[in-house]
């Protein structure tokens, strides 16, 4: 029989193993997410100018006529989304997702996900993956986290990101999904863009939602419910390089996603081995992401500006509602509020 210390040693040893695990799942997601794109590109590069060049020839063939997926419903992966490295993903921080009611799968919506933080490292764990139990959470809903257009022009790139069940942020994308693609759809937004990616700052919770209306009016267009998504510590497992408005720096990265489409953001979280240096793991902070109730949408085919603006106040509230209901449980002060600019 063994004997406790040997237990003990047993049990340190699996959770030493299983604290390897977490830090490997999340390195290797942070390295795809910087990396993946670029190094994409250069072997592409690289193999057009070796005697495998007709492989790509065949591929670039393939991929035209596939040119369309990203906006008409993706390709997800049911067995990438189940990868047991997401387990180990969502326990290095934790991630959990909060339901506060159900969503009818008979219903299309949009799910509006805040904070954007630095990378939205929730929203993919959440909506890109099955490691929280969407699919249990929200039974026969399909949640369609959408990017931007811009990332499905990079071969190779771009069948990870379908894999992963990403569509393409785009009008047309948004549409065929929410009137062409039957009901039960979640199309999940990341409402603030990396114009908001400038302003995560942690213990701040400052939304960039103020003039974005455009989802507002897709629901509308599409009678598409909208759900306010808010995820308590996506600002707090990163933290970057702040530099105010109006200094060269802000300049820069402002020229930056007018060009590109987003802004570089100069990270830091802690080294990969040790919290206590920086580097570019994320910190172990709790994610909390609570799901919102359903606001009804009717479906107008062309929606003035007028009721435009009175969603976008409705949601606004919601969301604010939530923040307020949900703050203190997820260890924010009673003082804390909600900035939306």
């Amino acid at each position: 029989m063994e004997s406790i210390q040997e237990r003990e040693e047993i049990r340190k040893h699996n959770g030493l193993y299983t604290e390897i695990l977490q830090i490997l799942s999340v390195l290797q997601w942070i390295l795809t997410f910087l990396l993946l794109g670029p190094v994409c590109v250069l072997l592409i590069t690289w193999i057009v100018y070796s005697q495998l060049w007709l492989l790509i020839a065949i591929y670039i063939i393939w991929m035209i006529s596939d040119w369309k997926t990203p906006e008409r419903g993706g390709r997800r992966s049911v067995w990438m989304s189940r990868w047991s490295v997401w387990k180990y993903f969502r326990d290095y921080f934790p991630i959990k997702l909060h339901k506060t009611v159900d969503l009818d799968p008979r219903h299309n919506y949009i799910i509006g996900y805040h904070p954007h933080g630095i990378m939205s490292i929730g929203a993919f764990c959440n909506f890109g993956t099955d490691s929280t139990g969407f699919s249990e959470v929200f039974p026969n809903l399909r949640p369609h986290l959408t990017t931007l257009a811009g990332n499905f022009k990079v071969p190779l790139y771009r069948d990870y990101l379908l894999a992963a069940g990403m569509c393409s942020v785009t009008h047309s994308s948004i549409d065929y999904l929410l009137s062409s693609n039957g009901s039960g759809n979640a199309v999940v937004i990341v409402v603030g863009g990396s114009a908001e990616a400038l302003n995560c700052t942690r213990n701040q919770h400052v939304l960039t939602l103020k003039k974005r209306k455009g989802f507002i009016r897709k629901a509308l267009t599409n009678g598409a419910f909208l759900v306010p998504v808010y995820a308590f510590g996506e600002n707090e497992v990163l933290q970057q390089y702040y530099f105010e408005p109006g200094s060269w720096k802000r300049k820069l990265q402002a020229l930056f996603q007018q060009w590109i489409g987003f802004a570089p953001c100069i990270f830091f979280g802690q080294g990969i081995f040790s919290s206590s240096s920086k580097g570019i793991m994320p910190l172990r902070r709790a994610i909390n992401t609570v799901v919102g109730k359903p606001i009804p949408v009717p479906r107008m085919k062309n929606p003035s500006e007028q009721q435009v603006d009175a969603y976008h106040t409705i949601y606004i509230d919601c969301l604010q509602e939530i923040f307020n209901a949900h703050k203190e449980r997820f260890g924010l002060q009673q003082t804390d509020s909600l900035l939306v600019v």
